[in-house]
């Protein structure tokens, strides 16, 4: 308790420093998919997690109206980019809390909207940590059999440096606290089960809240895990993108990208991991495809992710 009470100051001290230097932009906080989170690492244990995506675009929608934006130049079709890598930082408290530390930077690039000008911005991505504590547990709580293993994360994002008045920007720049719930259940055969992830983002800095759920399958085979489910991700409030319009009126751009976008995605996630035997090291793999949406692009998101534990002085081994 005395770490959530930490925590809690930490964050609302960090919030208010930000709050005068954020705006809204398209979302893209630091966050493991499949609700990874639900499990933690053992009590002492450190993990330190390598994450590395890229994503590429060929269409938007301003509002919820379609437009095809590929920008074709040199034999070579051009769209709006991304590419980012963050560090994913774990440590067990003990049996039913731990930490997370997210950060990393980010880059992202497009022709279109400048008359095939090359527009890139570069910078720190928003990061994020949290404090998680485990409710519930599948494996050692047997009491009730139909509970998943259930975990609540108190969550906070910080801004990064990016320009966050760049169109399409990666990342809304902006101070957050986010609650969030995770589970995992396993049923039927072994190794299937189903996971469950929801947050809600309380945007400090400009009121345009978001919320975001995730629901999905795995199966586990030995050391391997596949996972597959859709992620839904909506802006409270805000406002729309126009395009195209006349350039001439806009500084050039063809595209009224407004500073608070009410952004909403819909999306299907799918990867896979490996967990080695002796070390417990975790290679994985992940895609997230975004096939309906308003005042967003249509990512197609690929990515790999390392997570090597390590034992401290203080580490023990999960109770059975």
């Amino acid at each position: 308790m005395h770490c959530a009470r930490l925590f809690v100051v930490a964050a609302g001290c960090f919030l208010t420093v930000a709050a005068a230097f954020t705006t809204l932009a398209s979302e893209n906080v630091p966050h493991r998919p499949y609700a990874m989170w639900a499990d933690l690492p053992d009590p002492g244990q450190f993990i330190f997690g390598m994450v590395y995506q890229e994503s590429e675009a060929y269409k938007i929608w301003a509002n919820r109206n379609p437009y095809n934006i590929t920008y074709h130049t040199g034999g070579e079709s051009y769209g709006i980019d991304i590419n980012q890598g963050y560090l994913a930082f774990q440590y067990g408290i003990d049996e039913r809390w731990a930490a997370d530390l997210n950060i990393g930077a980010t880059t992202a690039g497009w022709r279109t909207f400048d008359n095939g000008t090359i527009q890139s911005t570069t910078g720190l991505m928003d990061w994020s940590f949290g404090i998680r504590y485990q409710i519930y547990n599948e494996a050692r709580q047997t009491n009730w059999p139909w509970m998943p293993t259930l975990t609540f994360r108190a969550g906070a994002v910080m801004p990064g440096t990016y320009n966050e008045n760049f169109q399409f920007a990666p990342g809304t720049r902006s101070a957050a606290i986010e609650p969030e719930f995770l589970m995992r259940k396993h049923f039927g055969w072994p190794g299937l089960g189903a996971y469950g992830d929801a947050l809600y983002r309380w945007n400090r800095t400009t009121g345009n809240d978001q919320y975001e759920t995730a629901i999905g399958l795995f199966q586990q085979i030995k050391g391997w895990e596949l996972d597959a489910g859709y992620r839904h991700m909506q802006t409270i409030s805000g406002q729309d993108i126009t395009y195209p319009v006349n350039p001439s009126g806009n500084g050039g751009f063809n595209i009224i990208y407004p500073r608070e976008v009410r952004e909403i995605t819909d999306s299907i996630q799918a990867g896979f991991s490996y967990t080695t035997v002796k070390r417990h090291i975790r290679y994985g793999f992940q895609t997230t495809t975004v096939f309906d949406g308003s005042n967003t692009d249509r990512k197609f998101w690929i990515g790999g992710s390392l997570d090597i534990p390590f034992d401290t002085p203080f580490s023990k081994k999960h109770e059975k």
